[in-house]
């Protein structure tokens, strides 16, 4: 009986959980889309990712393990996932084929799944957020009446998706799960440019001049920031790994700071004053 997962992993079909895992980690590693270039890297990370999370759930591994590749209509799990379109969500493949749903009309083999064809699974969508997107922490949703909590890691985008278990629909003893798709909610004082972030700060004009020490509000604390004499607007200054934390690798990103420099109104400045600058300051290149 052919079962391509496990060779999708590079394992045996009598691999243990370990084996499993640190397969997994290794590839996911080597096809990760932010480190292989290769335009078919991020298709086969998203089939890394597909076998992983059916040969990590005892449940769907014994049920794979019993049918094998019968269950994608005899085609290994790649021409199979493929023959479902350029945009296919490997994710909703699994869900639809281990009992949560009839299964792609039938394509797979299985019509009404192993689920008895009901699907107690749902999706929704949630706005984060944007600093527990960056700094990750618990986020209190609200749906169909109930209230709860969840789980935010650190460094999550927009688009990615979160299992919640046990949050699905009810049919007797069994419950299913909710899928989430996070939306980042925009913060009008920052950038997020991959795992830096940037942040403009106001600097007064005399500080640009002369230099001195301006303090900012970060995500995380106040930092005191030595600006130093002929600071030129938006000139950045960086702060090392306190940006966004990159999920696959742990790694950190940077903070930079965007200097938006402050001058003062004309008739704010004392008048002999401003009638020497209009004397002295160059008008033009």
């Amino acid at each position: 009986m052919s079962k391509s997962l496990y060779t999708t992993l590079e394992v045996s079909s009598s691999a243990s959980d370990v084996e499993i895992k640190k397969a997994y980690r290794k590839l996911a590693r080597q096809y990760h889309p932010d480190v292989n270039k290769d335009p078919k890297a991020e298709e086969k990370f998203k089939e890394i990712n597909a076998a992983y999370e059916v040969l990590s759930d005892k449940e769907k591994r014994a049920k794979y393990d019993q049918f094998g590749d019968s269950m994608f209509g005899g085609q290994d799990f790649h021409d199979f996932a493929r023959g479902q379109g350029g945009n296919v969500d490997l994710d909703d493949i699994l869900r639809n084929i281990f009992g949560q749903g009839g299964g792609f009309g039938g394509g797979a083999g299985f019509g009404g799944g192993f689920g008895g064809g009901m699907n107690l699974d749902i999706e929704a969508s949630v706005t984060v957020p944007f600093s527990i997107a960056v700094l990750g922490g618990k986020h209190t949703i609200n749906l169909s009446g109930e209230s709860f909590d969840i789980k935010i890691p650190a460094g999550i985008k927009s688009g990615e998706k979160l299992r919640v278990r046990g949050k699905g629909k009810r049919h007797g003893s069994q419950v299913g799960d909710l899928y989430l798709r996070i939306d980042i909610s925009v913060n009008p004082e920052y950038e997020r440019e991959g795992d830096t972030l940037v942040k403009t700060f106001n600097v007064p004009l005399y500080a640009a001049l002369f230099g001195g020490k301006v303090s900012v509000q970060t995500l995380e604390k106040e930092v005191t920031l030595k600006v130093p004499e002929n600071t030129k607007n938006g000139q950045r200054f960086r702060l090392k790994e306190m940006g966004v934390v990159n999920r696959q690798s742990g790694a950190r990103g940077d903070l930079y700071l965007k200097a938006n420099i402050i001058l003062p109104s004309v008739q704010s400045i004392d008048a002999d004053l401003a009638e020497q600058m209009k004397k002295t300051l160059p008008q033009g290149d």
